[in-house]
Formats: structure tokens, sequence, C-alpha cells
């Protein structure tokens, strides 16, 4: 086996209880002052209130301007409001737009140059002031990767911060922090979830390690994706796909996802479709097209995703772990084709060219894609 690396975020605290361990990690971490980043519908919500009440008498400020798929303007905005409020850490509560925004932020305001300089692997210098996340939707991951997704709308394109300094010094997962998440939220970021599992599963980089928790975070959101967006009250099924998030973050974190990102990007960057969804569009045509270079796999994914492949070829197994795919995704709503989204046909051949070029991604797949071959990827979802 070729030697793997294994990061995280520092310190993992998991558990209906965990929020309740911030005031604890608050010293631990000689933060005095928190920023914490969020958005309004959450405070609205009284989600972050379940924060605040663990801050004691502290000082801290709130920065409540991030919006889904975040621009890079709000990396500035959020970082003037961190130097003017001479704030000592950030605690991200929200989705992966929130935790991002916090984790760009924990980044950039040690950085001497320009945001754009960030942009790329490895171009953060230093270690940033300390992070907490506290994930209030089950799919991103963020919490425990090294990754910062900011949308470039001049370029309209998705770009990455990508640097182990990133790597949260605690991550605080509770399933009560869902709660409140909507049932088009929970769907799309469950897939979401769903696709960072198949991906670093799928993926040339992927380990004993990562495959372990990929398939565990398959199996887990195969059954509990569904309950958790029929009864968003369902704890155990909230707290399943908490788990299932944390384990495909953490497996994506290290072998990395594929081409059904790097095609997502275009996708979402032009016509500012979620994240999740834009996944949840690509998924199924993407693992079809993967199948040829890794049809024992497949295979496998279908066993974890509830198909009985008992006496069948690989290859049998393979195009059902496709349809299972798709089932799911039904089965919560993703809406089906790029065209429902008002995406127009003639855009295809430029994303394709875009999606070719995404190599941090593209490096990652089980098979080599041409501009060619994911413009006929995106002409099949479309």
């Amino acid at each position: 086996m070729n030697t793997a690396a294994f990061k995280i975020a520092n310190k993992l605290l998991t558990g209906q209880g965990a929020v309740e361990q911030l005031a604890l990690e608050l010293p631990r971490l000689n933060i005095t002052n928190p920023l914490i980043v969020t958005d309004a519908i959450l405070i609205k919500s009284g989600t972050v209130e379940q924060v605040l009440k663990q801050l004691g008498e502290r000082r801290y400020g709130i920065y409540d301007g991030v919006e889904p798929e975040p621009e890079i303007a709000i990396v500035e905005a959020c970082a003037k409001v961190y130097r003017d409020g001479g704030h000592d850490g950030l605690i991200g509560v929200g989705g992966g737009s929130a935790i991002d925004i916090a984790k760009a932020v924990a980044g950039y305001v040690g950085h001497d140059g320009a945001l754009e300089e960030l942009f790329g692997v490895d171009q953060i210098k230093r270690k940033g002031p300390p992070l907490i996340a506290i994930p209030t939707t089950a799919g991103t991951g963020s919490e425990v990767t090294n990754v910062s997704i900011l949308s470039d709308k001049q370029a309209q394109l998705k770009k990455g911060i990508v640097s182990d300094y990133l790597l949260p010094d605690v991550a605080l997962v509770s399933p009560l922090m869902t709660l409140t998440c909507p049932r088009g939220v929970t769907a799309a970021s469950g897939v979401d979830a769903l696709v960072h599992a198949v991906e670093s599963y799928l993926s040339v980089n992927a380990s004993p390690i990562t495959d372990a928790l990929a398939i565990g975070a398959i199996k887990l959101i195969a059954k509990a994706l569904p309950k958790a967006y029929a009864n968003p009250a369902d704890l155990v099924a909230r707290e399943d796909m908490a788990t299932a998030s944390l384990m495909a973050g953490m497996a994506f974190g290290n072998a990395g996802v594929g081409a059904v990102h790097a095609l997502a990007y275009p996708l979402g960057g032009r016509f500012n479709i979620a994240h999740g969804v834009s996944n949840a569009l690509l998924l199924p045509y993407v693992m079809a097209w993967n199948k040829l270079a890794c049809v024992e796999r497949m295979a496998e994914i279908a066993a974890a995703l509830g198909v009985q492949t008992h006496g069948l070829s690989d290859k049998a197994a393979a195009d059902l772990a496709v349809e299972a795919m798709a089932e799911l995704c039904a089965s919560v709503d993703i809406p089906k084709g790029m065209r429902s989204f008002g995406v127009p046909e003639d855009a295809i051949p430029a994303m394709a060219e875009e999606a070719s070029k995404i190599d941090r991604l593209m490096r990652n797949n089980p098979r080599r894609l041409t501009a060619g071959d994911i413009e006929q990827i995106y002409r099949a979802a479309y």
C-alpha cells in the first residue's frame, strides 16, 4: 500500500450535548472575544441562541451576512468585522457556507496580501486565529476538511482555498443543531454528503481508512436521509445523518472528490444552483460514466445502498448502484435535469471546457475524462 496521510479537525465532539462543550473549549483555545459567523435565517430561527447560551459573560460579535454559495466579497466583509472588533477567534455556525467563510477568514486575517493570493493549494503560510465549527446541516463535512469554497461571480466559477491551516481546531457536531434545517436543505445537503462518500470511495487516493468511513456513510445515508426528509423531527435519523456527514467529510477530506464536484462547479457558478443540488443532478450520470474503471467498487456501493447483489455479476450490481442512486435522489424530491433550472443547452460546451480544467478534482477521478466526455455527461443530465 502507498503511504497515506489522514487529517481532520484537531478535536471532534459529537452527540446531542456537543454544543454544551463550547464553554470548555473557548478558554482552552484562549478565545476571549469570538466572532460568530452565521446567517440571518439561523439567528431568526433561534439556532444561534443555543451557541450564545454557552458564552456566559464573554464578549462576542456576530457576523450574519453569510449567503448560500458565498462570494469572495463576503470574506472581505467578515474579515473587516473581525479586525474592527478586536476578535481573537472564530465560531462558524451554519451549513458549509458559514463554516467555509469562517475558515477563509481564519486564513485571511493573518495574511499580508490579497485574498486572491490564497486560492489554490497550500498558499496560506501560517496558522490563523483559533476556529471552532458548529454545523447546522448534515452534508458538507466542512467542519473536518481543509477546504473553503467560494464563488467568483466575475469568472462564474467556484474557487477553493486548500490548506491544512484551515482545519478547525474543534468541531462540535450535534443533531440538535440540525432540527430547524428546512426539508429542501435536508435533502440537498444529505445528497451532498452521499456524493462525498461515493466519490471518496471511488477516488484513486482512497485508503482502507477512507473506504471504511465512506461505505459506513453510504449505509447510514441510504437509511436515514428519507426518514429525516419525511419527518424533520426524527432525532434518530438526524443523528445518523450528522454522523454520516461527518464520516463522509473525513473520507473526502483525505481521499478527495472527483468529477461530480468538478462538473458541479461551473453549473453552480454560472447558474447559482445550490452546491448540493448541483452534485445531486450529476451524480448518477457521472457514476454511469465512471463504472467502466471501477466496476467492483460500484458493486460494493450498490450493496451499501441496500441493493440485493447476491448472485449478480459486478457489472449487473454496478448498474443497479446507478439506479439506486437515482431513486434515492428522487425519493427526497431532488429535481431531475439541468433544464429544470433554466440552464440553456448552448452553455454546455463552455461548462465542459471549464470543468475539464479543474485538475485538483479531476485527477482524483477513477476514469480520465476529456472535455468531450464531460460534454456527453452534461447532455445526459440535461
